[in-house]
């Protein structure tokens, strides 16, 4: 049987059919991104291989050990799986359709979080805002405390004034919203840096450097900003222009395009 017999046995329910599965599954990878979910996903997947190894060779301890495993399985993924459960469910409950993977904009954020670094570089107040992109940031947003509230200019004024519990520590932003605050960064290990980069700085480049996000630093010392992106930082910034460098890297279809002109800066 060749290709062209399948496509002619397809009813448009069998289409619709693998639509839905292809369509839940893909919300589902989206659901699982960045997290922790996807080594535990990638282990189970591993069992499984291992078991059908061990019936293609006829390994029946091996296979027998595996199966007295697998019984306990459904109870042990809803275990390791609860957060992604009810994240489901209540990305479900609030729109049924689902969202096919689209992402709320991200300029209304830059444009309050533009406002708000320029306020605290005035103030010399010390600052490390980190944006989401394509890749997931959920570990990280995990290791902080969770808030999930509207990028605005008082909110981030406030984490970051000192003294206050959440202004240690990096706000991690997911489109419009500040998924959680004092998160702890990886630093970055580039042994070229200057001794005169500081913690936050360092931090913004090493999460620049796993992922793909960009990370607003204001310095503490001199107020200046900058902007960590693929590993390279553009320092000095002015700050009438610091809007406009977010969009370009946040909003715009060509962001990638614009990382390359920002890196030659």
């Amino acid at each position: 049987m060749t290709w062209r017999d399948v496509v002619t046995l397809l009813t448009w329910h069998d289409l619709l059919d693998i639509l839905v599965v292809s369509i839940l599954l893909y919300n589902l990878l989206l659901l699982i991104r960045g997290t922790r979910a996807v080594q535990m996903l990638t282990g189970i997947f591993l069992v499984a291989g291992i078991y059908y190894f061990s019936r293609l060779f006829r390994l029946r301890a091996l296979e027998a050990i595996i199966e007295s495993f697998l019984i306990f399985l459904p109870f042990a993924l809803i275990v390791l799986f609860q957060q992604e459960i009810r994240r489901a469910l209540a990305n479900f409950g609030r729109n049924p359709l689902l969202r096919f993977g689209n992402r709320p904009t991200a300029r209304h954020a830059a444009g309050d979080a533009a406002l708000a670094a320029t306020t605290l570089a005035s103030r010399r107040t010390g600052a490390l805002i980190v944006f989401e992109r394509r890749e997931g940031l959920r570990n990280f947003v995990e290791n902080g405390i969770q808030l999930d509230a509207a990028v605005s200019f008082d909110l981030l004024i406030n984490i970051f004034t000192p003294d206050t519990p959440l202004h240690d520590g990096a706000v991690i932003v997911q489109g419009d919203r500040i998924a959680a605050a004092a998160c702890f960064l990886p630093l970055t290990s580039n042994p070229e840096l200057s001794k005169e980069i500081g913690s936050r700085h360092r931090a913004a480049l090493g999460i620049s450097e796993e992922t793909d996000a960009v990370a607003l630093v204001v310095s503490e010392e001199t107020g200046d900003l900058s902007l960590a992106v693929g590993g390279r930082l553009e320092r000095r910034i002015e700050p009438r222009s610091l809007r406009t460098r977010l969009l370009q890297l946040l909003v715009h279809e060509n962001g990638a395009a614009a990382e390359s002109a920002g890196g030659d800066e």
